[in-house]
Parts: structure tokens; C-alpha cells; sequence
């Protein structure tokens, strides 16, 4: 049986109706029913007791003061389909058997305002949207500037981690050297726009065409546009055009709509063609990918969308994608897409976020200062029992990466900053996250292998940091190196830099529900960040508490 709803009418409807509706009302020889024609998009009506009905050209008005049953059996609730890839957390290593950790840097930050989306929502994001290096990496530091031969400069600190006052939390952090915006590069722009059906939403096409114009304003007489749309097949909206030229390049947005399915591998596939055709050397060339991520048409399983990627990055043609919308959001498709395309990687929820990516940060975002940014820290095994780092479950790199020129790795933009942290756990100190196995019949005991411990190991020395890096245009690596020595500050006095990122990393600890979260709870968090929030210009530190103040009450 249908499932009837009574709804009792005594306002005037007003009915925007399609030329079948039209069809339908006007030869009707009922006048007392009034049956909707099917795909007309609202729901069929039922035993309608018409007063009037009165039409012009563009819509229909109906008066009602009776009853009328509404069929609802048919309504379908839209399903979330959002994909996230599984994340399995950073385990404790211990610095005697493997002494090395070594990762890539990631200046992405789409998880933290995709996080944002759905605490705003009220509700907790899914644990697999939560990646903690993006959220620490949303914020800007306050770090020294590079003055040296290296396009950026590198801080450490040490003390006491907030969750566990047996552990300690070493902070790591980069600062790029900021642009001459007198001398800048011209660059070579091209708009890959997802224009299938799923991007119809006002949180996606829309909020997209405002976006880019927004970056727009950014841009000068020396750069050039162009616009690719895709959605049952891609095509060219926009050949390369001066930037300057804004009301032309607006028309050709105004004209994207959304509709069909989504072939992205083609769309990709053409966005680079037209950056190669129209590279500049020695200048800023690069595709911008705005999609939900819902590649459904073509290539479109997530390794073949890589392999293309990887292929077009060694034309000297950087990858930037946006991500929008939500319900059938593919956040795992477009991590792996960045990560391949030497690219960077947002998620732009409203207007303000777009406001940050486009114009308070994009002029630094196109232009990379160093390319292949690898960390290896070697921690010193009689100071050091574990350590931990925390985020960059898919940054990890084998140890012997770290000297290997031809593994790729992030890249840095200027006047960015990147930073990391590690928890460890002092030698001598007795912790639930250190394993406990067996003796080992054929190697030495662990106890005596300090014999071989090198000077340095008798030191103060904590560990050792070294970062290797590329220039955009070189493909030999430099190596800096920089020794971190314990100087047990106590927490209240280290920099607002560390006790912030903390609190960010304490916080998407509680929203993983980490197994390493050991005290962490919202009021410590709110604690850390309040007296570590600095000057906050942006306000983005604000809105980060009033977050966590959401957290804390939807948890109660």
C-alpha cells in the first residue's frame, strides 16, 4: 500500500511548471483532480479539491483550503557515498632496531576543512577523513626566515607531550622563502572543471565559478588561462587567454553547467595537452583540477588516473586540486592524484575557504621553490627507547629513498611552511606502546650492543635531521643537516609554534580515537590552543577553538 501524507493547505502555491505539466493541466477534463505528469520532479498529488487554477506563460498558481494526500512511497533518500582511504596509524619503532625514520613532506591541508564541513554539520567526520599532518598543516607558523643558500629555513624544538607527560614531542618546521612579487614568473594556467551531473549542487559548480574568479584578481597582464570541461567527454571551453581579459574568461566560466557523467581521464588527458602546447619556460606551469572526485567514465580506477599523472609531471607541469561538495565525495582519489601530480591538494567547503586557497595563498601555492623534499631522522638509541611519527601514514618512505634522486617526493611553495612532529619515549622510561618480545637465540643481547654505540651516541644529542631537496629546475639533491639536542624545556615555556601544533595534533588524536591518545581530552586542547593562538590575522585559529568547542559539547 502507498504510504499517504496529509498535508492541509490554506497559502496560496505557486508552481514553476515544465511544458508537460502545462500539457497535462490544460487538457485535463477533470477539474476536481489533478494528477502530475511522471518526471515532472515534484511528487504526484492526489484527490485534490481545486478552487481555482489560474496560468500565465511562465508558471501556474493553484489556491487550495482543502486537504490534499501527498505520495510519498517513491521519495528516495540519497545515499553518502564518500570514500576515504583506510588509515592505519604510525606505530612506536624502536630507535635500537631501526634508527631511521624517513618521509615526505605534504603542505596538502583538504582534510582539516573537509573535518570542518562535517563538525559544522554536527557531526564527527569519519576517522579516514581525518589525516593529522593536513590539519597541523592548515595553520601558518611563525618561524624564522631562510637567509642562506637554502630556499628555506629549518626549526626544532623539544619538551614534554601534552597527552603523556612521560613522553616527549620533538617539533619540526620548515619556512619557504617568501616571493619577490616585483620579479614574479608568468604562468601558465589551465582550469580542468568537472561539469558532470554530481557537480550540479550549490556547494560545487557554483561556489567553484566564484572561486575562480576570485583568482582572478590575483593574476597579471604576463599570465595565461585556459578552461577545460569534462563530463560525458571533455572539451575546450577556453583557449589560452591573457589574464587580463577577465570579462572573456568569465563568460567562458558563466557557460560551464553541469551535466552527464564524468570522464576525467580524458578531461586530464586535454588539460595537459593545452599546458604543454602553452608552456612557458622558466615559468609557472600548471593544471588546476576542480571535481568532487567522482571519476565514473573512461579511465577512472584510481591507479590508472596515477600512471597517467606520474607520466605528464616530468614535462615541468604541476598538479593543484580542489576538491568540493560532499555525498559522493572521493577524497581517497584525489590525495593519490596530488601526491602523483607533484601537486597540492584543498578542499573548499564555502566562500572563505575559497577566499584562502585563491587568493591568500595561491600566488604562493603556483610557485615551488623546492621539488622532492624527503626527512630522515635518525634518532639516537641510548637516549631514544620509540619513537612515533605522527601523520604522514601515506608520506612514508624507505630509508635508502632518502639518497635516491629519482624518488619522488613533496614539493614546498613559497612563504610556505611545513611541520611535523614526533613523539618519542625516553630511554629508561616504562610505556604500554613499547613491544615486548622474546630473547633472540642468534643475535647479541640488546643490552650490550652500547659497546658500539659511536661517540656522538654519548652526546646530547637527541637525533639527527637531515632534509634532502631539489630546485625546480635541477634534478641533483642538496642535503641539509641539522642535530637536535634535549635542552628539557618545560611546555609552558616552549614557542606559541609548538604548543599550537600540539593542540592541533592532540585534537585530531581525539577525533581518530587513537590508540596513542593516552590523556588527550577537549578541555587541555581548548587549553594549548587558547594560549598559543599569536596573532591570528585570518582568524582560522579562532574558528579552530570555537571547532573544538563543538567537539566537546556533540560528544557529552
Amino acid at each position: 500500500m502507498k504510504s499517504l501524507k496529509k498535508l492541509s493547505l490554506t497559502t496560496k502555491i505557486v508552481l514553476v511548471a515544465s511544458s508537460t505539466l502545462f500539457f497535462s493541466a490544460c487538457n485535463s477534463s477533470k477539474t476536481g483532480n489533478y494528477e502530475m505528469a511522471e518526471g515532472s520532479g515534484a511528487s504526484p498529488m492526489r484527490s485534490v479539491n481545486e478552487k481555482s487554477i489560474s496560468m500565465n506563460q511562465d508558471k501556474m498558481t493553484m489556491d487550495y483550503s482543502d486537504e490534499i494526500e501527498i505520495d510519498r512511497s517513491n521519495d528516495q533518500i540519497p545515499q553518502n557515498t564518500e570514500e576515504y582511504q583506510k588509515q592505519i596509524e604510525n606505530k612506536f619503532i624502536q630507535s635500537l632496531k631501526e634508527p631511521l625514520s624517513t618521509f615526505s613532506i605534504d603542505v596538502d591541508n583538504a582534510s582539516y576543512s573537509n573535518a570542518r564541513r562535517f563538525i559544522q554539520s554536527g557531526q564527527f567526520p569519519n576517522p579516514d577523513a581525518v589525516r593529522i599532518e593536513e590539519f597541523i598543516n592548515y595553520f601558518d607558523y611563525d618561524y624564522k626566515k631562510p637567509t642562506g643558500k637554502h630556499p628555506f629555513s629549518v626549526s626544532t624544538e623539544i619538551s614534554t607531550a601534552p597527552w603523556n607527560e612521560k613522553h616527549k614531542l620533538v617539533h619540526v618546521g620548515i619556512q619557504g622563502k617568501d616571493l619577490d612579487y616585483d620579479n614574479l614568473a608568468p604562468s601558465n594556467l589551465v582550469f580542468l572543471i568537472d561539469a558532470s551531473g554530481s557537480m550540479s549542487a550549490q556547494n560545487k559548480l557554483p561556489l567553484l565559478r566564484s572561486s575562480l574568479k576570485l583568482l582572478l584578481s590575483q593574476l597579471s597582464k604576463n599570465d595565461h588561462i585556459a578552461i577545460v570541461a569534462y563530463a560525458g567527454a571533455a572539451g575546450l571551453v577556453l583557449e589560452s587567454t591573457p589574464a587580463t581579459e577577465t570579462d572573456k574568461i568569465m563568460k567562458a566560466l558563466d557557460a560551464v553547467s553541469a551535466g552527464g557523467s564524468t570522464a576525467g581521464g580524458a578531461g586530464i588527458q586535454l588539460a595537459y595537452s593545452l599546458a604543454k602546447d602553452n608552456l612557458i619556460k622558466e615559468g609557472n606551469n600548471r593544471v588546476i583540477l576542480c571535481t568532487d572526485g567522482d571519476f565514473n567514465v573512461g579511465a577512472n580506477s584510481a591507479q590508472d588516473l596515477v600512471t597517467m599523472i606520474e607520466t605528464k609531471r616530468n614535462d615541468g607541469i604541476y598538479l593543484t586540486l580542489c576538491g568540493f561538495g560532499m555525498g559522493n565525495y572521493k577524497d581517497s582519489q584525489m590525495e593519490q592524484l596530488s601526491n602523483a601530480g607533484n601537486g597540492n591538494y584543498f578542499y573548499i567547503d564555502n566562500i572563505q575557504e575559497a577566499k584562502k586557497v585563491f587568493v591568500t595563498q595561491m600566488r604562493a601555492t603556483l610557485f615551488t621553490i623546492a621539488k622532492d623534499v624527503k626527512i630522515q631522522i635518525e634518532f639516537n638509541p641510548a637516549k631514544v627507547a620509540a619513537y612515533r611519527l605522527i601523520g604522514y601514514e601515506n608520506r612514508i618512505l624507505n630509508k635508502e629513498d632518502f639518497n635516491d634522486d629519482k624518488k619522488d617526493a613533496g614539493e614546498l611553495g613559497a612563504g610556505h611552511t611545513v611541520t611535523a612532529l614526533y613523539e618519542i619515549i625516553p630511554v629508561g622510561i616504562k610505556s604500554e606502546f613499547l613491544p615486548s618480545v622474546d630473547d633472540l637465540r642468534y643475535q647479541k643481547d640488546e643490552s650490550k650492543i652500547k659497546e658500539s654505540y659511536t661517540a656522538a651516541a654519548s652526546s646530547d644529542e637527541l637525533l639527527n635531521l637531515k632534509l634532502r631537496y631539489k630546485k625546480p629546475n635541477e634534478e641533483t639533491s642538496n642535503l641539509i643537516v641539522n642535530p637536535l639536542k634535549d635542552d628539557n624545556i618545560v611546555l609552558a615555556n616552549t614557542s606559541k609554534n609548538f604548543r599550537f601544533s600540539a593542540a592541533v595534533a592532540e585534537f585530531g588524536m581525539i577525533l581518530r580515537n587513537s590508540e596513542f591518545k593516552s590523556n588527550a581530552n577537549y578541555e587541555q586542547v581548548i587549553s594549548l590552543a587558547k594560549n598559543a593562538k599569536g596573532k591570528d590575522t585570518e582568524g582560522y585559529r579562532s574558528e579552530f577553538l570555537k571547532l573544538i568547542e563543538s567537539c566537546q559539547l556533540m560528544s557529552k
